[in-house]
């Protein structure tokens, strides 16, 4: 795991180890920065939170994914999708947080992929038998029935990524940034959180009092006891065991709640006074714990060589495009989070080229599915007030070794439905609110700012939900513009992105009133001809940078932190 050079001296506070180097130059409220290094315990335990968060997501990905794909409920290798799932998620994470981007953010599967997926399996040629059909079928048939499907996402998720890794690792992303405004921001982001409610209701109402519970602790504990600590007995060289106070409910929020109310519904289970088959048990799962393997490694290509048809591509390069938009609109609201400075130019292009590698990875690895900044840890880090990347990458550790230890991670799949809805309540608003942070920008009491903002917002919701109702309203005579056009028009995200940046960009407006000015400097879009300052080093690669600067012509390579050019 990669060790971040810090030449600053440790100091303890109040129980808390901080760094001289303060994380907080642009007013973020954090107890670890980007660049701090919490000692290994608490990054563990800190690791495990944003793993806790995630799995939840992640699992139910395929979950959905599954059924489409024609694999019966009780087929193993529902286990081994998962833990793919979750493999490829770690490895993309470490790699992104390490070389990438280097912000402290999780990469993994996304809502925005299984949108197009859906729609591509929808087509008549990949829908699945009649389930008398599949009864009749020997294991092997099986088998090949939901394999074959896979084959075609793994091939259609990988070569759409492919547009990602090029605009990424050639710079034309950076390029985009001028016509990324704060109002093309506040849509994409804002619509990720207000979109997701139905998946947050869909889990908390299974039941309401221990979703509410779950709430009510997180509140309790992220924003009414941060300055509550606790005694812990420590052990120093020459000064022996000594009583010292360790601020618990302003580090571990989320995970603090998770156990509790893990804990909760395991005493309700055992009473009896949740009955069999209720979603809040916790033994609702038990089965997926048991047939779970205990060791397997998952390989690209593990269910067959993948296949390319142009009808995937283009559906899927829809998610591609959606998750492009999001992911950038997320870098410089982690950036502030976590305490760093703005992204430069040669960060963001990095970041979302890594991104399109890392999705490239997922279609190999035959995940179903691509991957993206996991919206839920961005609002982990403002709950829980940690941005370390040092976190994050043993949170990537945590994910790969899950991904192989198969029993592991079937232990988590057993967290009670209430209880993650609950956190996705919590989460889902924390995303909603930071997209629309980016509103700090721009005037506000400008009529002009007030109609793309209402417009981006409301219409996308309206289309979108709509168009799940009249699913077969698109019919141009082909079936590739028809599905395409379908998951172009029914991503919400995308269509308010889009509406945003268009009408910003087309109505006119003076650049204070747009929020351009301020914006820039967020962004960081001039890149400054300086070596040694602090948004170079927060943004270098951890190895090699000494041989980089050596070599003149790395200056011209958009992905490298030698980047000098402007735009």
């Amino acid at each position: 795991m990669e060790m971040v050079e810090n030449n600053t001296v440790n100091v303890e506070l109040n129980g808390l180890p901080k760094s001289d180097k303060s994380p907080q130059k642009r007013g973020a409220d954090i107890n670890y920065g980007i660049d701090d290094a919490p000692p290994w315990y608490l990054s563990i335990f800190m690791a495990l939170q944003h793993y806790l968060t995630m799995i939840g997501a992640i699992v139910s990905i395929p979950f959905i994914l599954t059924p489409a794909l024609c694999m019966e409920d009780e087929d193993p290798s529902r286990g081994i999708i998962i833990s793919t799932m979750i493999f490829v998620t770690g490895l993309v994470t470490y790699i992104q947080a390490t070389w990438g981007c280097r912000l402290p953010i999780v990469q993994g599967g996304t809502i925005s992929f299984l949108v197009p997926t859906l729609a591509i399996l929808n087509l008549p040629q990949w829908q699945c038998p009649s389930k008398d059909v599949i009864a009749t079928m020997n294991p092997d048939e099986k088998s090949e029935l939901w394999q074959i499907r896979m084959r075609e996402l793994s091939g259609a998720i990988a070569v759409s990524a492919l547009f990602q890794v090029f605009i990424g690792y050639t710079g034309l992303v950076g390029k985009l940034l001028k016509i990324i405004t704060p109002l093309t921001i506040v849509p994409t982001v804002s619509l990720v959180g207000l979109t997701l409610f139905s998946h947050a209701s869909e889990t908390a109402s299974k039941h309401w009092g221990i979703a509410v519970a779950t709430i009510f602790l997180m509140t309790l504990f992220s924003q009414g006891m941060t300055e509550v600590q606790v005694p812990t007995l420590k052990y120093r060289k020459g000064h022996g065991i000594q009583v010292g106070w360790f601020p618990l409910f302003k580090l571990f929020p989320v995970l603090l709640t998770i156990v509790i109310m893990w804990a909760l519904c395991a005493v309700l289970t055992a009473t009896n006074i949740f009955p069999e088959g209720h979603p809040a048990r916790t033994d609702v799962r038990i089965r997926v714990l048991l047939d779970a393997s205990w060791f397997r490694i998952p390989y690209p290509g593990q269910f067959g060589m993948p296949t390319v048809t142009l009808a995937g591509v283009l559906g899927m390069l829809a998610g591609v495009l959606a998750c492009t938009v999001e992911s950038i609109s997320y870098y410089p609201t982690v950036s502030q989070m976590c305490g760093a400075p703005p992204p430069p130019l040669h960060a963001i292009n990095r970041g979302i080229g890594t991104e399109g590698l890392g999705t490239v990875l997922a279609g190999l690895w035959g995940s179903g599915n691509g991957t993206n900044t996991f919206g839920e840890n961005v609002g982990a880090i403002g709950v829980t007030k940690v941005g370390s990347r040092r976190v994050i990458q043993w949170a990537a550790l945590i994910m790969i070794l899950q991904g192989v230890l198969n029993k592991f991670g079937a232990a988590f799949i057993m967290i009670p439905d209430p209880v993650v809805g609950g956190i996705f309540c919590v989460m889902f608003g924390m995303i909603a609110a930071f997209g629309l942070s980016a509103l700090q920008y721009v005037d506000l009491r400008s009529a002009r700012n007030l109609y793309i903002l209402g417009l981006s917002i409301f219409f996308p919701l309206v289309l979108c939900l709509w168009l799940k109702d009249h699913p077969d309203f698109i019919q141009t005579g082909n079936e590739t513009l028809d599905s395409t056009l379908s998951v172009l028009l029914g991503t919400s995200i995308l269509v308010g992105g889009c509406l945003g940046c268009v009408l910003d960009n087309l109505i006119p407006g003076t650049p204070e009133e747009r929020g351009l000015i301020a914006w820039s400097n967020e962004m960081a879009l001039k890149v400054e001809d300086t070596t040694n300052d602090e948004m170079t080093s927060t943004f270098d690669f951890p190895y090699g940078m000494q041989l980089l600067r050596s070599w003149k012509w790395t200056r011209y390579v958009p992905f490298l932190p030698t980047y000098k050019m402007k735009l």
